[in-house]
């Protein structure tokens, strides 16, 4: 063995040293060198495991008690390395104040956790109780998960909770509580507390946290009686409250004024009281829907002073008109799914800011909707108006409005001047109606030149409509009854990229020559559902996706997609098919084919796909 080296020298280590000397505080041979001892590797071990001290020097017998009491000194066979850091079984601890045990089926709270844990998350278990020990020592906690276990408010103590001085997140959701716990920390910013049991909360459950911000109290049982005046007094930093599907009748009156989010949706509120929210100036989002809320459970001034609100939703009410004292900020009102029958001039022109109006499934008839219902609404781009039972495009529509909605009515006719005050149309959706083509008149689209998406779904069409804008891109035109595809009607359409006519009486004698080169862009062709006997000829260039199931095609010919080399998916579902109907050759130039559906015919038929070439490999 080599010599250790000296003090102060540089470390070289002769070959099968003991390698270059330690730094920090100074070791046993380090002592015995200074006291002249021969470093001796014999001498040295028995210095250690006797403690013996040399009979010649004096200055030996006063160093070594001073060796051994030194606390900072290396014992013989201790690490140098720090201990192991101290984890519950089968959790993980990533950091030293972090600890998880999540979905580990635990039914007992783990015995071992560090104490300094500042993180601790054991959601996705089988917990009954808490015990007030274990948790009361973790007193650094600032985030408590417990989320999807099997608690109640008897396993889970109140006292534990003021040991928690430090707790910022608390996550209970998804257990079986039946009271809220009475006290939480004053530290708390963010409590989940959803998806229990709750009938009651206490006044120091979420009262007197200056820094709480959001709360969580949906999918209880919590009523009016249980939710006390002054539940969240002294937490005027809270922004989310949510408290849907629970068991309110009223609007609760005491709520934080600084909320910006407030959900109570799916309760039974028939009632907001007067100044309930007169004082919430910063709220943007109020979500009422699915309640039990008629005209006379508002007034003028429930909304009215709610100057930053930009959402509100009553649909699934009891409403009978649209309510008074909307706020000009408003951006999206939804009053879907009510009983509003008539919307009168002036109701809506104080909102000024609207932009998307949702009115769909009311009995709203005709007359229902004012000529100047709209007036003043400059910046409305959406109206929904579905399932009504409108007999004509409504009159006195914005100018600049986009999205039209009227689905769902009893329109029968579209006159020339029908769509005239839109030209700033978009996405026109008129389909389940009760249009004609002979009640279609050729200037009705005329003026839409901005228009993209036309539907007239499941109306009683023949042929295609006149007068289509050279804007459009996406027609839809299914389960009407079109028997014959012209040119003429199509002559415009050089931007149309999808073309819906499955289910109408469509064959291929009907479909004029020349229809398809009308439509040089189009790429999504349906005729499913119709009574083609084979595939139509001269199919657009541009086809990528062709749906030609539910016919009577009965023979695919060597030339059926001569036309069509950028075809990606075909759909041949529930024809008349046989494998011997097929040519070979039919598939040979579609070198872009992914998909082809051939299932549901008279047998199976196979199509083999044709090889793509490889791309060539660079050197």
């Amino acid at each position: 063995m080599g010599c250790c080296c000296s003090h102060g020298d540089d470390p070289v280590p002769e070959p099968g040293g003991v390698g270059p000397c330690p730094q920090g505080p100074p070791l046993p041979g380090e002592i015995l060198s200074q006291l002249h001892v021969p470093c001796q590797p014999m001498s040295l071990l028995l210095f250690l495991l006797l403690g013996c001290l040399p009979s010649h020097s004096q200055d030996a017998a006063t160093a070594l008690p001073i060796m051994t009491e030194d606390q900072n000194f290396p014992h013989l066979g201790e690490s140098l390395q720090p201990p192991p850091r101290v984890c519950p079984p089968r959790c993980s601890c990533p950091r030293d104040d972090t600890v998880s045990c999540d979905g580990l089926d635990l039914r007992l709270f783990p015995s071992n956790i560090t104490k300094g844990a500042q993180h601790l998350s054991l959601q996705n278990n089988q917990l009954l109780e808490i015990p007030y020990n274990e948790l009361s020592r973790l007193c650094y906690l600032r985030t408590l998960n417990l989320h999807n276990n099997q608690l109640s408010s008897d396993g889970l103590p109140d006292e534990a909770f003021e040991s928690l001085p430090d707790l910022q997140y608390i996550y209970l959701a998804n257990n079986q509580l039946t009271v809220a716990p009475q006290f939480l920390p004053r530290s708390l910013r963010i409590a989940d507390l959803a998806a229990n049991r709750l009938m009651e909360i206490y006044p120091l459950t979420f009262g007197e946290k200056p820094d709480l911000r959001s709360v969580y109290l949906h999918d209880n049982q919590l009523t009016n009686t249980g939710l006390p005046f002054d539940a969240f007094h002294g937490s005027e930093a809270i922004t989310t409250l949510i408290l849907s599907n629970n068991r309110l009748s009223y609007l609760p009156p005491s709520l934080p004024s600084s909320l910006v989010r407030l959900h109570l949706q799916n309760n039974q509120i028939a009632k907001v009281p007067r100044g309930a929210l007169g004082r919430h100036f910063q709220l943007r989002e109020l979500y009422l829907q699915h309640n039990w809320l008629s005209n006379a459970g508002l007034d003028a001034t429930t909304f009215s002073k709610l100057k930053s609100l930009e959402y509100l939703d009553l649909s699934n009410n009891r409403l009978g008109e649209v309510p008074e004292g909307l706020p000009p900020s408003l951006v999206i009102l939804h009053l879907g799914r009510n009983q509003i029958c008539h919307v009168p001039a002036g109701r809506l022109s104080g909102v000024r800011g609207l932009q998307y109006l949702l009115l769909q499934h009311n009995p709203l008839g005709p007359g229902g909707l004012d000529p100047a219902a709209f007036q003043g609404l400059r910046g409305l781009h959406t109206l929904h108006l579905y399932a009504n039972g409108l007999e004509q495009v409504p009159l006195g529509l914005p100018r600049r409005l986009h999205a039209l909605m009227l689905p769902h009515n009893r329109i029968s006719e579209l006159g020339p001047r029908a769509l005239v005050a839109t030209p700033s149309l978009v996405d026109l959706n008129l389909a389940h109606n009760r249009l004609t083509s002979a009640h279609l008149h050729h200037l009705a689209f005329c003026r839409l030149g901005h228009l993209r998406t036309l539907d007239l779904a499941g109306n009683r069409l023949t042929l295609l409509p006149q007068g289509l804008p050279g804007s459009l891109q996406v027609l839809r035109l299914p389960r009407n009854q079109v028997n014959s595809l012209d040119p003429e009607p199509m002559s415009n359409l050089s931007m149309l990229q999808e073309l819906h006519l499955g289910h109408n009486r469509l064959r291929v004698g009907a479909i004029m020559p020349g229809t398809w080169q009308e439509v040089p862009s189009l790429k999504l062709l349906d005729l499913s559902h119709n009574e083609l006997s084979f595939v139509p000829p001269d199919l657009p260039e541009a086809l990528e996706f062709l749906y030609l199931q539910g016919n009577r095609i009965s023979t695919v010919g060597a030339q059926a997609f001569l036309t069509t080399p950028r075809l990606r998916a075909l759909v041949l579902r529930s024809n008349q098919l046989l494998m011997t109907s097929i040519s070979p050759e039919a598939f040979l130039n579609l070198l872009h084919l992914d998909v082809v559906d051939t299932s549901g015919n008279p047998e199976p038929v196979i199509v083999r796909l044709p090889q793509r070439p490889r791309p060539p490999q660079a050197h």
